[in-house]
């Protein structure tokens, strides 16, 4: 059993007495002589000078015999422990070791015993009285010289009692080099640090010996301490020492986190990243249905009178138009809207009538030409431009019936409604239940909106006003190179079922009863009103496009042969002028009774296209 000499707590092993006393009874402050590094252990110290002064300590080695020995510890002004520095040649010379001390007994009074590499004075009654001691041994053992600095100690020992057994050992003088003091200390030293100190306490210590002897070593005056982990500077060695402490307190606080706090912050990442994509989406989702409808004109700018009104301003600030000019045709505007009739300002009539004496006397390469019944082209004004193509179409279809003997019944003759009241009879369908899903499309409103209309909009505005009306819809190229060869038979078939029968050799030039057909595809629509046939069976469109101004149509009124040419040309559409993917068709058959009507009706709130092929 063991006891300590300072507090009297016994203890079984003697590494459990070393860990007392290394933890219960620290070891006095102790100093470096070749830098400021002080405060710290005994091994600790040796640690530092066998590491950051190894070549100061060869050299001052070397030097002691000369000078009569050099001491690499300095004492600080406190009483500190008993550290002794021995080479290798002078094991021997001094002979000390734990057998011995415990064996041999006394030297002046003292017993030494070896404790990581130092010598620990100790008595018989366990007190011993302050001294300071250097001791040189002679170099008959192998010429070497040893330097034993014994510095002055507290008056209570911090030796190790021993055990009779331990007493009991044999021993002898020529001790192992395990035991020696000169190479056992530094073994024990290794062996101490890496029990009692992290790795990551180790480097930062000789990091921090590094910096420090760097500093000592700069004459330039003051000294400054700069941390290894971070780019703190220190006044002195003592806070640099309680700054590097914290960085490994907060390490160590780090560490002791639990490893589920990891997979909750995982967690909470990544659905703080789902959330910010899903605003994300949400926001680029809103952004595109905005700019649709602006494209669509549902963004709630205005519709035909406001977008009048702001062209006309424009050109007013241009200098474009006169202030009188300007209120003339505001008033004009402000007149046909009350009355709900169109203008006719953009209205071009005869323009049939001139395709149909041009084919007659020019285009021989045409072996067939088919025409549509006498319709009016209506072309975009100030008021419609950019978004008005499908109301202008349905213009032009409405002037082509109301010159046609089974539609007078039912059509007002001789007045084509303005694109506001065309406006108001679309949402009038809706309200009779046609197109409940285009209505809720279009959220029952169409007054003072730009919103573009289709096929669909076509058909239930032609069924609320008792005309027959159908949907065809192309949905996919039939032809090489995205081509609807399919559309163009279909449109031959309609315009020639009539003009042939009873006929045994159809004219090259037919103007029929047909009315001309509603062509929509994706951004813009325009109306069919013929088609040639080529002497190699190809087939070409005639289309009349609400894009075209009024001076480009009346063109097809000149006299001149080659102005009408170059605008026939314009209204020709062989199938690679057509390659959009999908094209819809609404083609007029006939008058509607109200029995009929009531029951379009009902099967349009499931509207569904016959579709080709």
């Amino acid at each position: 059993m063991l006891t300590c000499e300072v507090c009297g707590e016994e203890l079984v092993l003697e590494e459990d007495m070393k860990t007392h006393l290394l933890l219960s009874h620290p070891e006095n402050d102790m100093g470096c002589t070749l830098c400021s590094w002080s405060g710290v252990a005994n091994d600790e110290l040796h640690f530092h000078i066998n590491t950051t002064h190894k070549e100061e300590q060869g050299h001052d080695g070397g030097g002691a015999e000369g000078r009569g020995g050099h001491s690499l510890v300095r004492p600080s002004s406190s009483p500190t422990l008993t550290t002794t520095i021995v080479d290798n040649h002078s094991k021997q010379a001094i002979g000390l070791s734990r057998s011995e001390g415990s064996e041999r007994g006394v030297d002046n009074g003292n017993r030494f015993d070896t404790i990581g590499g130092g010598v620990s004075p100790r008595t018989s009654n366990s007190t011993l009285e302050s001294k300071e001691k250097i001791t040189e041994a002679g170099g008959e053992f192998g010429g070497g010289r040893a330097v034993a600095i014994v510095v002055s100690t507290s008056s209570v020992s911090t030796g190790f009692l021993r055990s009779a057994q331990d007493s009991s050992r044999p021993t002898s003088r020529h001790c192992n080099a395990e035991e020696s003091v000169g190479v056992g200390s530094a073994e024990h030293t290794k062996v101490k640090q890496k029990r009692f100190s992290s790795p990551l306490k180790e480097a930062v210590l000789g990091a921090t010996s590094s910096t420090e002897a760097a500093s000592s070593s700069n004459s330039s005056g003051g000294k400054s301490y700069e941390c290894p982990l971070c780019s703190v500077v220190c006044g002195d060695c003592y806070s640099l020492q309680e700054h590097v402490e914290l960085h490994l307190d907060y390490g160590t606080a780090t560490s002791a986190v639990s490893p589920g706090s990891d997979l909750r912050l995982a967690r909470r990442l990544q659905e703080e990243e789902k959330q910010r994509r899903k605003e994300q989406e949400a926001k680029r989702e809103a952004e595109e249905f905005k700019k649709l409808q602006r494209q669509f004109g549902v963004d709630g700018r205005g519709g035909y009178r406001k977008q009048m009104e702001r062209t006309v301003e424009k050109a007013v600030s241009r200098g474009v138009m006169v202030p009188a000019h300007f209120h003339n045709k505001r008033d004009e505007m402000m007149e046909a809207l009350a009355s709900g009739v169109d203008d006719g300002r953009t209205r071009t009539q005869g323009v049939l009538g001139a395709l149909y004496v041009y084919y007659q006397r020019e285009a021989r390469d045409c072996v067939h030409v088919w025409l549509s019944a006498d319709t009016d082209h209506y072309c975009s004004s100030e008021g419609d431009k950019g978004w008005g193509c499908g109301y202008r179409n349905f213009q032009m279809l409405l002037s082509s019936l109301q010159r046609m003997e089974p539609y007078t019944t039912c059509l007002s003759e001789g007045s084509v409604p303005s694109i506001p009241q065309v406006q108001v009879l679309i949402e009038g369908a809706w309200r009779e239940g046609l197109d409940p899903q285009g209505a809720t499309h279009f959220n029952q409103r169409l007054q003072g909106t730009r919103a573009w209309i289709g096929a669909t909009e076509i058909y239930a505005l032609c069924t609320s006003l008792r005309v027959s009306a159908r949907v065809l819809d192309f949905h996919q190229p039939t032809g090489p190179g995205d081509t609807h060869p399919r559309l163009f038979d279909w449109v031959k078939q309609y315009f020639s079922q009539t003009a042939t029968r009873g006929a045994r050799l159809p004219p090259r030039v037919v103007q029929t009863t047909q009315p001309p057909l509603y062509l929509q595809h994706q951004g813009h629509s325009r109306s069919i009103v013929g088609v040639e046939q080529k002497k190699n069976g190809s087939l070409c469109l005639l289309l009349l496009d609400p894009g075209c101004t009024p001076g480009d149509v009346r063109k097809l009124l000149s006299q001149d042969g080659s102005t009408v040419s170059t605008a026939v040309c314009r209204m020709r559409k062989f199938p690679g002028n057509l390659k959009h993917r999908q094209y819809q068709v609404v083609a007029v058959e006939g008058v509607l009774a109200p029995v009929e009507k009531q029951t379009r009706i009902l099967n349009s709130r499931t509207l569904q296209a016959e579709r080709i092929p």
